[in-house]
């Protein structure tokens, strides 16, 4: 492998473990802080891929449908978690996962209903179709550069919100002692509740941005849900410092591992993944 090519297979990994981490992020607040199982978060990104293929064709701008698609994830993830979630917070987690299960053949038929059954595509921008040269043969697009910049900067926004702000406060406090946060006069529903739109809001966004590289059909989210819990397994249940480091993990040994070992690269992330839980049980970082 030349450097050229190491430099290729790097970026992509980075980009694929920043995607990643766009997912897992939401999913390991919404477990970590609210106690819900969500097997239909991989639906959030399915829907954030129609949304930007749908938005993109009716305003003609991919920017446009991405920041009116954040908002409404926003509003769903605040209507579902009124209508639905709110109800399961103290019941058994198999209750959530038979929930939440369901919830994936409801979003499934409610897609193929809206947008129908066919694989469809997204196109790149003029403004970022172009390429980065590497060498005399070898470039980057710009796109996936683009995808990488929008991922930091949500995940520094994140880590802002949560570590600085008077809202994330009442977060890490409602996650660590419910009982005590409400008895301190703060509305753990209404935090719960911000929580929730804001992991939905996050997968919906990762959908979208990922749209022009990765098309658009049916059953989507199944796969990156998947490598989402696997994500939050090696970083740590409720931790969003190590849900980033898990997935720029689990993107360079998938992406390295179909390259310089196409055989067994389906089972290299599960490996890693069994290798840290016998070293720490409770993942990378603990919440």
């Amino acid at each position: 492998m030349t450097i050229a090519n190491f430099l290729i297979q790097l970026l992509n990994s980075v980009q694929y473990g920043l995607l990643l981490f766009m997912l897992a992020a939401g999913l390991t607040l919404i477990f970590g802080i609210m106690g819900v199982v969500n097997l239909a978060h991989g639906s959030f990104y399915m829907l954030g891929a129609y949304l930007a293929w749908s938005l993109s064709s009716l305003f003609g701008n991919l920017a446009v449908a991405i920041v009116v698609g954040a908002g409404l994830a926003v509003v769903f993830g605040l209507l579902l978690e009124r209508l639905l979630f709110r109800h399961f917070y103290t019941r058994d987690h198999l209750d959530q996962v038979l929930l939440t299960f369901g919830l994936i053949y409801i979003f499934e038929e409610a897609r193929s209903l809206i947008w129908g059954d066919d694989v469809h595509g997204v196109p790149v921008p003029a403004l970022l179709a172009g390429s980065v040269p590497l060498t005399d043969n070898l470039s980057y697009p710009v796109y996936r550069l683009f995808i990488s910049a929008i991922c930091i900067a949500l995940a520094i926004g994140l880590y802002l919100l949560i570590s600085k702000t008077r809202l994330g406060m009442k977060i890490r406090a409602g996650a660590f002692n419910r009982d005590m946060t409400e008895a301190l006069g703060i509305n753990i529903r209404r935090i719960y509740a911000i929580v929730f739109a804001l992991g939905v809001a996050l997968a919906t966004v990762a959908g979208m941005i990922a749209a022009p590289i990765s098309s658009v059909y049916p059953n989507m989210g199944s796969q990156v849900l998947i490598m989402a819990f696997v994500v939050v397994v090696i970083g740590g249940i409720g931790s969003v410092r190590g849900a980033m480091i898990a997935a720029l993990l689990v993107g360079l040994v998938d992406t390295f591992g179909k390259v310089l070992l196409p055989q067994v690269a389906g089972m290299l992330v599960y490996m890693l993944m069994a290798a840290v839980l016998l070293w720490k049980p409770e993942g990378l970082f603990k919440q």
